[in-house]
């Protein structure tokens, strides 16, 4: 049998907040906000857009630090918003390429559900990784990076 040229994983995170969904919808909907905890972790970032409005567009490049396996290389996101209900729901569609050469398409899905203590958010990542891809483990992983920082930048 061919080796399977994509493969497909699906993960959810929660992740708890003791703010109320307007909080963590402003840290999803604000382009300085997104930008301070979507731009955290190992990468420079180089640019961040962000049209929020449903069929907007997302961008933002990265260059990869000296201490990743692609250093110095251009990792970047082009992601379209398809689906926003203010203080409830965010539905993002993107790609990611690593030195030009795309690697996986994405549905990002973020939840947020009103509790008696605050917000609880579910994120629900669907990828497709194509050859050379980071693949699920490691998108996972970042996500939990990205969402601990979420949770951080929320609090503050």
């Amino acid at each position: 049998m061919p080796e399977q040229a994509i493969v497909h994983d699906t993960f959810v995170i929660a992740r708890s907040f003791a703010k109320p969904p307007e909080k963590v919808f402003a840290a999803l909907s604000d382009p300085a906000k997104k930008q301070r905890w979507y731009g955290a972790g190992q990468q420079n970032m180089q640019t961040f857009k962000m049209d929020f409005r449903p069929g907007g567009a997302e961008t933002a490049t990265y260059r990869m630090a000296d201490n990743t396996p692609f250093p110095g290389a251009e990792l970047a996101h082009e992601g379209r918003l398809l689906d926003i209900v203010p203080n409830k729901r965010v539905v993002i569609a993107s790609t990611m390429a690593l030195a030009g050469h795309r690697m996986s398409a994405s549905l990002c899905s973020f939840e947020l559900i009103a509790t008696a203590n605050g917000t609880d958010l579910v994120f629900t990542h669907q990828g497709a990784f194509f050859e050379n891809a980071d693949g699920p483990q490691m998108r996972k992983d970042g996500w939990n990076a990205l969402l601990d920082q979420l949770v951080k930048d929320v609090a503050a």
